[in-house]
């Protein structure tokens, strides 16, 4: 049995008198990728950034490769959903690639050539020398993903990156991040508002119920890969699978409000 990546054993997150996060137990194995769904205050973001080390749990236990999460790691990296405020306007897409590669202490002669193929893994070949301001948001997202990459990352902590985008361009870069991730084994905790889009990329999904978010429904997704934007989606397991979650979500905002 592959051991897991990520543990967290009932951890419970608190801002003062509220409590966020309510018990939460789930694992991860290496390579796996996990979308957390849930109705609006049930903590997806407040689970992904304790796992991600910017914040700290008020009870209980997060765990990365078998030891407790301190703070955040260079093997763990971070795609956030405001790309433009992520990225460097002063540096190139070289450049906010090449900030990665300065953090982790790659020689100045090899930064070129990973540069280059970072860019060109993401789909930028031939965009370097252009600050993000000249970029379209779907470029910039491809960008921010690079620099992640860049840091050789065992982990990808994705809170809703591709949620500001339109419905093609979201579609592409889903399939680009299906494509790294059976490229480099990276193990991603995905959240994220769309249903059919967590059904699409994940291995599994978890629903949190709010108030506090806590687990409410856990679906292993066992759709065949690679997988396809049309014949997925319109599969009966697919939709089968989307009725569930959507049964899910609307009875645990129901009991919300």
């Amino acid at each position: 049995m592959t051991a897991s990546i990520l543990d967290f054993r009932d951890v419970r997150l608190a801002y003062g008198d509220q409590l966020v996060l309510g018990g939460l137990s789930f694992s991860m194995a290496p390579g796996e990728i996990l979308c957390l769904v849930g109705p609006s205050g049930c903590g997806k973001t407040t689970a992904l950034r304790v796992a991600a080390g910017l914040v700290a749990p008020t009870s209980g236990e997060a765990s990365f490769a078998g030891a407790p999460i301190k703070g955040p790691r260079r093997d763990v990296a971070v795609v956030f959903q405001d790309y433009a405020k992520a990225l460097l306007p002063w540096r190139t897409a070289a450049g906010n690639v090449s900030l990665a590669l300065e953090a982790i202490g790659c020689p100045r002669r090899e930064r070129p050539g990973r540069i280059a193929a970072l860019l060109d893994r993401v789909g930028l070949n031939g965009q370097d020398q252009k600050f993000p301001g000249q970029m379209s948001g779907g470029m910039q997202q491809r960008l921010q993903i690079a620099r992640c990459l860049a840091q050789g990352p065992a982990a990808l902590m994705m809170d809703e990156p591709f949620g500001a985008l339109d419905a093609m361009t979201r579609q592409d870069l889903q399939d680009q991040m299906l494509e790294i991730a059976r490229a480099t084994g990276a193990t991603i905790l995905f959240v994220t508002h769309d249903l059919e889009e967590a059904i699409y990329l994940g291995d599994r999904v978890i629903g949190l119920k709010p108030h506090p978010g806590r687990i409410g429904v856990e679906i292993k997704v066992d759709l065949p890969r690679p997988r396809d934007q049309v014949a997925t989606r319109e599969s009966p397991a697919f939709l089968a699978l989307r009725r569930q979650l959507y049964d899910f979500i609307h009875g645990a905002e129901g009991k919300a409000k």
